[in-house]
């Protein structure tokens, strides 16, 4: 017995000496008979195959003898010396065809194995030889029975398995029905042998009719192929899955053979109707119907379609916290429910789907990818999180733009791709900006938090200052909220939205041992689901840094602003110290030097920072394009630039606060300033008066104890003056190192402050003179 292993390539010669001898036979039609010994090449012949060659010599005619002999008779002859019957091609086509089906023939059989590799089992019998050449044909037939038997088990495996996704089903389907089809040829194959030659007569290969090992072969060319094709992507399916396995299938179609593409193409048409089913729904309606998770968008289990409840459908909802005219309290900080809302505003838009880029199939492509996730994400947030009431023409308006989804029109589902993204894009901007009023918040937060009401912000600044001064333990919330009241009432901002004002709300940060309100006190700004998908809380608490920095400087902008017209005017009107005016000279010169210093600041926070970014956030919402991502990036990249430079951020690693630190040390020099200021004009006024009293003591009238009623003994001055010359000074050196820095900071607007800041190049002078004395 011998076997040969079904592998792609031929048999290797295995019966060496007997092919020599058939050969040498063939090649001695005109010699004169000699026995097999005398061949050279047989002299170490195997003792059976010398036994047979020593029998009777063969003979043959001479050259030009009598009759000419074919090689089909010589070869007859040959094989009936030997004694060899050859089976007839009729009973290899019958056994051919059951290996043909991965069934084991009457002669030939495959071999159990456990390997993966199928064996192929040739008679060893003398009665039933086959010839190599008709083995190695047998064995490229039975190579479609072996891989009709991979697919069968395939198929049968799936079908009985749990959790096998629709992709895969559809798969399965298209393999039972090219099996199908196999089977017909077959049957088609088998009623062909009717007419193969009688199994005990072996014809002449001219008159051989019907069918045939190579006819067989020639036949069965297509399907070899297919069956190849279909043994690939058994393989690769037993690793993949929805989204994937498309993938894999789709791989196989960068292929020069014709045939090949074709058939992928057919295996993908089938194979991706569950994912354009699937596509479809998500595409037109925001629903997810992918229970066996094979889609390249994912739910978040947690949140299921979780819905929005508006606080104003809620009993004591954020409607019934206003009262007429009034103001701050949208949401009551200790109430669950409303925390509750502003967790789900805040995760839904982005923790409820995921893109699952290994499951996008590639002839989608990432960019059309990302655009169905957002167009199904955007309607299903329109639908279950704004409580759209014109859901359905926003559907039935998205359905008349896509036509039928199918893998053979890939330019099509382009364009049904974009005008679904177009139209759920759009929608979701006219809700956000006209039903949930988003430009309204983002005006009311440029407004109050980033100042931008100018008599807003000096009203409050007016009520709440003496309050701010005090430590911040003894800072109440109904004190802040009243007097939030009073300055909205006192300025133009009660003309803005009621719905605006009552999300205005004044409390205090956590504080510490020490700190007094000024360090504590902040606005806020409440919004409700859908608003906080936006205005995350991400974004209020950026929102809050700036208010804290922007309203610090306000803050210095005011004292400045009192003590100058303290300096310039009531040091001249009360005050009669001809020896001190150079004194109140040179704290004129340092004071107008701050109030220039925090002008420029404001100018060019409030232009060319707060009112830039402004125009281009609105300009992104007035062209209305791209998806609630879109929206979302425009708004904290807004936020951002407003951030950087404001804070005069430098993204250098290690010296990202170094600007800001120093702009901080700036502003606490000037309060040290204001507060020695004071401390001076209180001395001066204090000795004006003891001087008033000495001359009314000359003239006899006396107003009081002339000498001893100073509360500020004489010796104080020094210290005083002491005092504000270091301050001045500091708060010069400090500017000159702060322009320093901001002439090379990364940024052009900081580096254009910088030169704004160095007062006509007044801190270059001070530096070239330092440098002259040193």
């Amino acid at each position: 017995m011998y076997i040969h292993v079904l592998t792609p390539h031929q048999p290797v010669l295995s019966r060496k000496q007997e092919a020599i001898l058939f050969l040498f036979t063939l090649s001695t039609s005109s010699i004169h008979t000699q026995s097999a010994f005398q061949i050279p090449a047989l002299a170490n012949s195997k003792p059976h195959l010398r036994t047979q060659a020593n029998t009777p010599p063969l003979d043959h005619p001479a050259h030009g003898g009598e009759a000419a002999t074919t090689n089909a008779d010589l070869l007859r002859d040959f094989r009936s010396r030997r004694g060899m019957s050859y089976l007839t091609e009729s009973l290899l086509i019958r056994d051919t065809l059951y290996l043909m089906q991965g069934i084991s023939g009457k002669y030939i059989r495959f071999a159990s194995s456990e390997t993966a590799d199928k064996t192929l089992v040739f008679p060893t019998d003398q009665k039933f030889v086959i010839p190599p050449s008709t083995q190695a044909l047998i064995h490229r037939l039975a190579e479609l029975g072996y891989l009709y038997s991979r697919v069968e088990s395939f198929v049968r495996e799936r079908e009985g398995a749990d959790g096998v996704g629709m992709i895969e089903q559809s798969l399965c389907h298209y393999l039972q029905t090219q099996l199908t089809e196999y089977y017909r040829l077959i049957a088609v194959l088998e009623t062909q042998m009717s007419t193969c030659r009688n199994e005990t007569t072996e014809l002449p290969r001219s008159q051989e009719t019907g069918l045939s090992l190579r006819r067989l072969d020639v036949w069965v060319n297509d399907w070899r192929l297919r069956m190849r094709m279909m043994s690939v992507c058994v393989e690769g399916a037993r690793d993949a899955h929805g989204g994937a396995l498309v993938n894999l299938i789709h791989s196989y179609t960068d292929n020069g053979d014709p045939f090949v593409r074709k058939f992928t193409d057919e295996l993908l048409e089938e194979v991706s109707r569950p994912f354009f089913a699937t596509l479809h729904k998500w595409l037109f309606s925001g629903e997810l119907y992918d229970p066996f998770e094979e889609f390249f968008v994912s739910s978040g289990s947690s949140l299921g379609h979780v819905a929005y409840v508006h606080p104003s459908s809620i009993p004591g909802g954020i409607n019934n916290h206003v009262t007429d005219g009034g103001f701050g309290g949208a949401f009551n900080p200790d109430n669950d429910d409303d925390l509750g809302l502003r967790e789900d505003g805040q995760k839904l838009w982005e923790a409820k789907y995921q893109f699952r880029k290994d499951m996008l199939p590639m002839f989608v492509g990432e960019p059309f990818g990302r655009k169905i996730f957002s167009t199904g994400k955007s309607l299903n947030f329109i639908r279950y999180s704004c409580l759209d009431s014109d859901w359905v023409v926003t559907r039935e308006k998205m359905s008349n733009t896509g036509g039928i989804l199918q893998y053979n029109d890939i330019a099509g589902l382009e364009r049904s791709i974009d005008s679904a993204y177009q139209v759920a894009s759009h929608r979701l901007f006219e809700v956000f900006i006209e039903k949930f009023k988003l430009l309204h918040h983002l005006s009311a937060l440029k407004s109050f938090l980033l100042l931008g009401h100018g008599d807003f912000a000096d009203q409050l600044m007016e009520t709440l200052g003496p309050s701010l001064a005090r430590p911040a333990n003894t800072l109440f919330r109904h004190n802040l909220t009243a007097n939030l009241e009073t300055a909205i009432r006192s300025s133009n901002a009660q003309k803005d939205p009621v719905d605006t004002l009552r999300r205005l709300d004044a409390r205090m940060l956590e504080y510490s041992h020490g700190e007094i309100g000024w360090d504590v006190f902040t606005l806020e700004y409440k919004v409700d689901p859908p608003i906080d998908t936006v205005l995350d809380q991400e974004a209020m608490e950026k929102y809050l840094k700036l208010f804290k920095h922007l309203w610090q400087m306000k803050r210095i902008e005011k004292t400045l602003d009192k003590g100058w017209m303290r300096v310039t005017g009531s040091a001249k009107s009360f005050l009669r110290l001809p020896e001190l005016d150079f004194e109140w000279h040179k704290i004129r010169i340092v004071m107008a030097e701050m109030i220039h210093f925090i002008r420029q600041l404001e100018a060019y926070c409030r232009l060319e920072v707060i009112e830039c970014s402004w125009k281009v956030l609105i300009d992104f919402l007035n062209k209305k394009e791209g998806d609630l991502d879109a929206l979302i990036g425009a708004h904290r990249t807004y936020l951002d630039r407003m951030t950087q430079k404001i804070l005069l951020w430098n993204p250098k690693p290690g010296k990202e606060e170094l600007v800001l630190r120093q702009l901080l040390d700036v502003f606490a020099l000037i309060l040290q300033f204001r507060d020695a200021t004071d401390n001076f004009y209180n001395y001066c006024l204090t000795e004006s008066a003891r001087k008033d009293q000495e001359l009314d003591a000359e003239r006899g009238v006396y107003t009081g104890n002339a000498k001893g009623d100073s509360t500020h003994p004489r010796d104080t001055l020094p210290t005083l003056l002491d005092r504000l010359k270091e301050y001045g000074t500091g708060f010069s050196d400090r500017v000159q190192a702060l322009v320093l820095q901001l002439q090379v900071h990364p940024d052009l607007d900081c580096r254009f402050l910088g030169i704004r800041l160095s007062f006509s190049d007044y801190y270059k002078l001070k530096k070239d003179q330092q440098s002259v004395k040193a």
